[in-house]
C-alpha cells in the first residue's frame, strides 16, 4: 500500500483538521480545556477478509446485546433462567427502573454501539468495551477521510480501499427507521461539550437539525423544535448527545440544565425516537460485559464469534481469590466508568498500594472487574510504535450494519495501553481494503 503523499503531507493535513476545529475536549482538575486531535497520516489497514470477520461478530454481539436489554427490562427471562445472577443486573447504575415494561419504536435500544476492540499479537481480536450509550468517535475518521482525498487524491485511486463517506446516510436511515413523522435533531449538551465538534458535524452531514435543550420543547407528549425564527416544528427522531440522568429533570436529576422536561413522556408514547435507548447503561456495565458471550449463545444459539479479554469478576467468590493472587499481572476497571477512567494497572503499584486495592476489592466486589492484560499490536506512528485499539460502528435499524470504517485511536506516550481521545491519545484512519 503506497501512503507516501500523505505522509509528506502530514503538517498540512493536521493544520486543516485544526482550521475545521476538529478538537476534543479533557476535563482535568476541573478545567475544560480543547485540543486538537492529533492525526497520524499511517493508515491502519485491515484487508477484506478480516473486515468480513468482525463484521459477522459484530453484528451477533450487537444483536445479541439489543435482545438482552429488551429481555432485562421486559421478562427478564435470562436472569429468571439463571444466566445472569439477578443481584448483578438490577444493582447496575445503568439499570433504570424508570424504563422497566417499555419498549423503543422498532425493539431497539442500541441504534449506535460503539465496540472497542484490539488485535493480540496473537492474532486474534479481543472486545474490550461495548459502549451502547453515547458512544462517539465516528466523526474523526469522516473527516480525516475527506481532507485525506483533497490532499492528496491519487492516494485513493491507487489504493483499494472501500469509501467511508457513507456513514452520514447510515446515519440518516437509522434515524428515519425510527422516526414518528417530524424532523430528525441532534440535541448536543452545548458548545463546551466534549464532543461538540461531532455533534455539529454529524448534523451537517446528516441532513438534522443541531439543537440544544433550550430549543426543544415537548407539549401534549410531543416534542417540538422552536427555531430563530420562532416557528415551532414537530421533532420525529431525536440522536441525543444528553447523557441519561440528565436527558429528563422531570424523571432523572431534577438540577439538570441540559435536559428537556417531560421528553420522556413522549418517549414512552413513542411521539418520538431516542438514539440511542434510554436505559442502555445495564449492558454496556463492564460487569455485564462478563456475560456477553453466555447472553450469544442464550438468545442467538450459536457460539461467539469474537472473544471477550479473558475477564475475572471479584463479585464471584472464585473469581475474587484469583484477582487477589494475581493482582500484580492484571488491570482492574470500574464498572461504571469510561474514557480510560477507572482504569489501573497491578504492575504499577508497589505492595502498599496492592494490599489497598485488595482490601477495596472485598469491600467492593460489584463495582469491579479484572482482566487479563492483553498484549496488543503496536502500530506503526510517526512518533514511533504504539498501542492502539478500533472503535468499530455498529448501527440498528432494518438491519444491523457495521460501518466499513471505524476510529483506529493510539497512545502517544510509548509505555500506555491507554489510547483513548480523553486521556491525550492520537487518531489515525482505518483502510477496509475492497478486495
Amino acid at each position: 500500500m503506497n501512503y507516501d503523499d500523505l505522509l509528506k503531507n502530514e503538517k498540512s493535513m493536521n493544520e486543516m483538521l485544526e482550521r475545521y476545529g476538529v478538537r476534543f475536549g479533557i476535563y482535568k482538575n476541573n478545567t475544560f480545556k480543547e485540543q486538537l486531535f492529533p492525526f497520524d497520516p499511517i493508515p491502519r489497514i485491515i484487508t477484506k477478509e478480516e473486515f468480513d470477520y468482525l463484521e459477522k461478530g459484530l453484528i451477533q454481539r450487537v444483536d445479541a446485546l439489543n435482545m438482552f436489554l429488551k429481555d432485562v427490562y421486559t421478562d427478564y427471562q435470562i436472569v429468571k433462567d439463571g444466566v445472569i445472577p439477578e443481584d448483578f443486573v438490577f444493582s447496575s447504575k445503568g439499570f433504570l427502573p424508570e424504563c422497566v415494561d417499555f419498549v423503543p419504536i422498532n425493539d431497539i435500544y442500541a441504534h449506535i454501539a460503539g465496540i472497542d476492540l484490539v488485535q493480540g499479537k496473537d492474532g486474534k481480536w479481543y472486545v474490550l468495551e461495548d459502549n451502547l450509550r453515547i458512544p462517539s468517535g465516528a466523526s474523526y475518521p469522516m473527516i480525516a477521510r475527506t481532507l485525506e482525498r483533497k490532499i492528496s487524491p491519487k492516494t485513493f485511486e491507487d489504493n483499494e480501499i472501500v469509501d467511508n463517506r457513507n456513514y452520514a446516510k447510515m446515519l440518516k436511515e437509522t434515524m428515519d427507521y425510527v422516526n414518528t413523522g417530524g424532523i430528525n435533531v441532534i440535541l448536543t449538551p452545548g458548545r463546551y461539550n466534549a464532543a461538540y465538534f461531532e455533534h455539529s458535524y454529524l448534523a451537517e452531514q446528516s441532513g438534522s437539525v443541531l439543537a440544544v435543550p433550550s430549543e426543544l420543547t415537548v407539549e401534549n407528549a410531543t416534542v417540538y423544535y422552536r427555531s430563530a425564527d420562532e416557528e415551532k416544528i414537530k421533532v420525529g427522531a431525536i440522536y441525543r448527545r444528553v447523557s441519561d440522568e440528565y436527558l429528563d429533570p422531570l424523571t432523572f436529576v431534577p438540577e439538570s440544565l441540559i435536559g428537556v422536561p417531560s421528553i420522556m413522556t413522549a418517549y414512552r408514547n413513542h411521539n418520538v425516537g431516542l438514539i440511542n435507548g434510554i436505559g442502555n447503561g445495564v449492558a454496556d456495565d463492564k460487569g455485564i460485559y462478563y456475560f456477553v458471550p453466555k447472553m450469544i449463545e442464550y438468545y442467538l444459539h450459536e457460539k461467539p464469534i469474537l472473544n471477550n479479554a479473558p475477564t475475572y469478576l471479584p463479585f464471584y467468590e472464585d473469581d475474587l481469590n484469583i484477582v487477589l493472587e494475581n493482582l500484580p499481572d492484571l488491570v482492574v476497571k470500574d464498572v461504571s466508568e469510561a474514557g480510560g477512567y477507572g482504569v489501573v494497572f497491578g504492575r504499577d503499584m508497589d505492595e502498599e498500594k496492592l494490599a489497598e486495592w485488595r482490601e477495596r476489592l472485598k469491600k467492593e466486589p460489584r463495582r469491579f472487574i479484572a482482566q487479563e492484560v492483553i498484549d496488543f499490536i503496536d502500530l506503526e506512528t510517526n512518533e514511533g510504535c504504539r498501542k492502539a485499539d478500533l472503535r468499530a460502528f455498529v448501527l440498528s435499524g432494518e438491519t444491523t450494519r457495521v460501518w466499513a470504517s471505524g476510529l483506529t485511536r493510539f497512545s502517544r506516550n510509548k509505555d500506555s495501553f491507554v489510547v483513548n481521545s480523553s486521556q491525550g491519545g492520537g487518531f489515525k484512519d482505518t483502510w477496509i481494503l475492497s478486495r
